[in-house]
């Protein structure tokens, strides 16, 4: 269990913003940053929405920042853009887990100098789906990585990893973090109202991405285009469905644009003096990056969508309940009108379905098509 201790040292700025809400983790991982002692690997085990990724790519800016995590230099700035060519983000390709082919390219990639900074860290998501092939692959680079190397592995428990993956890493437990502690962080980080910050918590899954969102104005876009595709589907026909979806798709890809515009200018500073190869799995790091983020802008309108729907369900049970997207009431309350509880539910059904289906690589728009045409008809049942 991570303890905290008096008399710790400063915090890096990029570990006090993203761990407010988890201060025994900000404080251990401050003091093994502080004292050189960083382990060589992390497991992050916790309920989604505890922030274990926030507090992965802020200990990756402490770690590769000269100054410990400042949050402002050239380095963290692409740490936090996801553009820095010496952190490698890593998630399952296949519904069933981890590919080998997946971990032999981080293998092949753990072996190379890095290309700007003194160090390189690996963040690799959902560790519990490291199956035995892939795992007994990466076991003996994660006990004894090359010098300056770090991975950090995200999980929900240490009960569902394999153990041979957990008794070589160094365990930090997150806590759950309440809606409210979490929209309370949210605002004072961003000064904006309570009812914002709720929103921005429910939609974005933790404090940390939620400031992020409250500051994108694309992705804000995207959450709004799908709260009116919800309003218009008790009086839409087929037609207006499929320009709906395409429409939100758009949306979601909009944020790309700008990481694929750094990416294309961080290849271009490095091709001089990188070998093909080598220029060649950059390339497909910045693959792996942006389908990382279509899949994230994804997972957000579809929670934009279930907590509207939880909205209306809650009006339907409990006509002065609270809600959280008091931004749209109107269409809450528009939806409430024109269903009942078992239409609410039936929706929610929908949206969980089409979460399944992006984590089984059914293609987006597809996905969002099958998902607007299932709550229509779920609305309409009486």
């Amino acid at each position: 269990m991570v303890q905290s201790q008096q008399g710790a040292a400063p915090a890096p700025n990029s570990l006090i913003a993203r761990l407010e809400t988890q201060p025994r983790v900000r404080d251990f991982l401050v003091r093994a940053v502080a004292s050189g002692r960083a382990s060589h690997a992390y497991l992050f085990v916790g309920a989604p929405g505890s922030g274990k990724l926030d507090a992965a790519w802020a200990l990756a800016q402490a770690l590769l920042c000269e100054d410990g995590g400042c949050g402002s230099c050239d380095c963290c700035v692409r740490v936090a853009r996801h553009t820095h060519p010496d952190v490698h983000h890593l998630a399952p390709e296949s519904a069933t887990g981890y590919l080998i082919s997946q971990t032999r390219d981080l293998l092949d990639d753990v072996a190379l100098a890095p290309i700007r900074a003194r160090r390189k860290v690996y963040i690799i998501e959902r560790a519990e789906q490291l199956r035995a092939n892939s795992a007994n692959a990466l076991l003996k680079t994660l006990e004894e990585p090359p010098q300056g190397v770090t991975f950090i592995l995200l999980g929900t428990s240490q009960d569902i990893i394999l153990p041979t993956i957990v008794s070589r890493c160094q365990c930090v437990p997150f806590r759950t973090v309440s809606p409210v502690a979490a929209a309370e962080a949210v605002a004072r980080s961003t000064g904006q109202t309570p009812a914002r910050c709720r929103m921005a918590v429910a939609v974005a899954g933790s404090p940390a991405r939620a400031v992020e969102f409250l500051k994108s104005a694309d992705r804000q876009d995207a959450r709004r285009r799908m709260l009116r595709a919800l309003d218009a589907l008790p009086h839409a026909d087929e037609a207006d469905v499929l320009d709906a979806s395409k429409e939100i798709m758009g949306a979601v890809r909009a944020p790309l644009a700008e990481v694929k515009s750094t990416q294309q200018a961080v290849l271009e500073q490095n091709a001089d003096y990188l070998s093909r190869g080598a220029l060649k799995q950059l390339e497909d790091r910045n693959k792996r990056e942006l389908n990382a983020r279509e899949r994230s802008g994804i997972m957000e309108v579809l929670a934009s969508a279930r907590s509207l729907l939880r909205d209306v369900l809650g009006i339907l049970m409990d006509g002065s309940a609270d809600i959280v997207n008091e931004d749209a009431a109107d269409i809450v309350e528009r939806l409430a009108q024109a269903t009942t509880v078992p239409g609410a539910v039936g929706a929610l059904d929908a949206v969980a379905a089409a979460e399944r289906s992006i984590a089984r690589n059914i293609t987006p728009q597809l996905t969002f098509e099958v998902m607007l045409f299932d709550i229509r008809k779920a609305l309409s049942c009486p």
